[in-house]
């Protein structure tokens, strides 16, 4: 018996549509991050990317537990000395609520060229409307 590996035209892309409202931000991501791999589908392959696209509407309005909102700290350095930047979680939501969701799900995917194409799949917009309408993406329930 020879171990199934699809092939490029075997694989079929569709495109979803996630309303953040509400969501808790781990476990969005989780599920983002699944469906961004395909790890859904019966013809995953750890090296391939087999995955869908996923349109993210309403980031804004996610909801986080504990002291998250106050304790998370986002961390960047622009390589000059005294260039470390920190913002707190309640910041980036009310600045860049998009970057939240984008961090989050990076964190759950692999860091190489496969990584770095399948996060191009993800599409984050800060309220209900996004111009994906051509592709009609379906709604993903939770």
């Amino acid at each position: 018996m020879k171990t199934y590996h699809p092939k490029k035209e075997e694989v079929h892309q569709k495109w979803w549509l996630v309303d953040a409202d509400g969501q808790i931000l781990g476990r969005l991501a989780t599920e983002i991050a699944i469906l961004l791999r395909g790890k859904n589908k019966p013809q995953f392959a750890p090296n391939l990317d087999v995955g869908d696209y996923v349109v993210v509407v309403n980031s804004e309005k996610i909801k986080v537990t504990g002291n998250k909102l106050e304790d998370k700290i986002y961390r960047h350095h622009s390589l000059y000395p005294g260039g470390l930047r920190e913002k707190k979680l309640k910041e980036m939501l009310e600045t860049k609520p998009e970057e939240v969701i984008r961090k989050a799900v990076w964190g759950m995917i692999p860091k190489n060229k496969l990584g770095r194409a399948i996060i191009k799949k993800l599409k984050v917009y800060r309220g209900p409307e996004h111009p994906h309408q051509a592709q009609n993406p379906e709604v993903y329930k939770f």
